[in-house]
């Protein structure tokens, strides 16, 4: 196994590299993982993809429709966003109206968010960001240093989303309007319901989005979940990412046991949800970007030894099936 590089890799976390033959199980879509492969590739890791969730329109339309009216009419003080889906829901809704979600939204809104991701998502579509937690990059975060009493606020969330934010705001004095965005859903999502995809995003944006520039990288392999099961099974796949308690619900699901196929999570959510699954965490991100994913699977694989990748004597899951 080559030693660690203290090498810059540009792009990539300085002085990061995986060992050598590492191959990395992303469990993404291919339109949403695009800057965690990258950072992968410059680390030295095969990175491939399993999508196993999706993201549908909400199923109640009216009162996200009239929320969305009220939020336009400036009737809330704040404006919470939680995951860059959410602003894809939300630009959706402005679309429909014939604007962008920032000129829908008033002056007057304050806007807080979680995670680096998301600020970037909505600064690179003009729309500034008031309050996000440095530290901890999550509800709990935000909670930590949510000013009280400070009026209303609209939640725009996932039907999945863990209630805690919502009554940890209340906690603090907030009339909270929580409402579902959007819904999520085995992959892939059904295309008479899914999410409109984003307009164009400016040039600076596009690896925020997950999309690499055009001709950078080759696309990913993207595995079934047999294919998956049967690379962990025979000991080919390394690590495996999780960006979400939902994709570590069907990690455990759909390609369980992991054996010693290592399990990385984006962050404190994820992790706590895999380990009550009884998935053993391996790692967890130091903060919810490309780089803390990589950093913590290089932690992750730091003891551990890769064979060789498989040789066209000895096919992969994805030559046999």
């Amino acid at each position: 196994m080559a030693p660690h590089s203290d090498r810059n890799n540009t792009g990539g976390p300085t002085g990061m590299r995986v060992p050598e033959g590492a191959r990395v199980l992303v469990a993404r879509s291919p339109d949403r993982a695009g800057e965690l492969v990258t950072a992968l590739r410059r680390a030295g890791a095969e990175a491939l993809l399993l999508p196993l969730i999706d993201f549908e329109q909400a199923n109640d339309q009216h009162s996200l429709d009239v929320a969305f009216d009220a939020l336009g009419a400036g009737a809330y003080t704040w404006l919470v966003i939680s995951s860059v889906t959410t602003v894809q829901a939300l630009e959706a809704k402005a679309a429909e109206r014939g604007a962008s979600l920032s000129n829908w939204l008033p002056g007057s809104i304050l806007v807080a968010t979680i995670g680096p991701a998301t600020r970037r998502e909505l600064e690179s579509r003009g729309i500034s960001v008031d309050l996000a937690p440095t530290g901890q990059q999550s509800g709990t975060g935000l909670l930590d240093i949510w000013p009280a009493n400070q009026g209303s606020v609209l939640l725009p969330q996932a039907d999945i989303a863990d209630p805690r934010l919502r009554k940890g705001l209340e906690a603090r004095g907030a009339a909270v309007q929580a409402v579902t965005a959007y819904n999520t859903v085995d992959y892939p999502a059904d295309p008479r319901r899914a999410l409109p995809a984003f307009p164009p995003a400016p040039p600076q944006a596009t690896l925020s989005q997950g999309i690499s520039p055009a001709g950078q990288d080759a696309p990913p392999t993207v595995l079934t979940t047999a294919e998956a099961k049967a690379e962990i099974g025979a000991g080919r796949l390394h690590a495996v990412v999780a960006a979400s308690p939902s994709a570590a619900r069907r990690i455990h699901a759909d390609i369980g046991p992991l054996g010693t196929c290592r399990f990385v999570a984006i962050g404190r959510s994820t992790a706590a949800e895999a380990a009550s699954l009884g998935l053993s965490v391996d790692a967890v991100a130091e903060e919810p970007t490309a780089s803390g994913l990589v950093a913590a699977v290089v932690r992750s694989l730091d003891h551990q030894q890769p064979p060789p990748h498989p040789s066209a004597a000895e096919p992969s899951a994805k030559d046999t099936i």
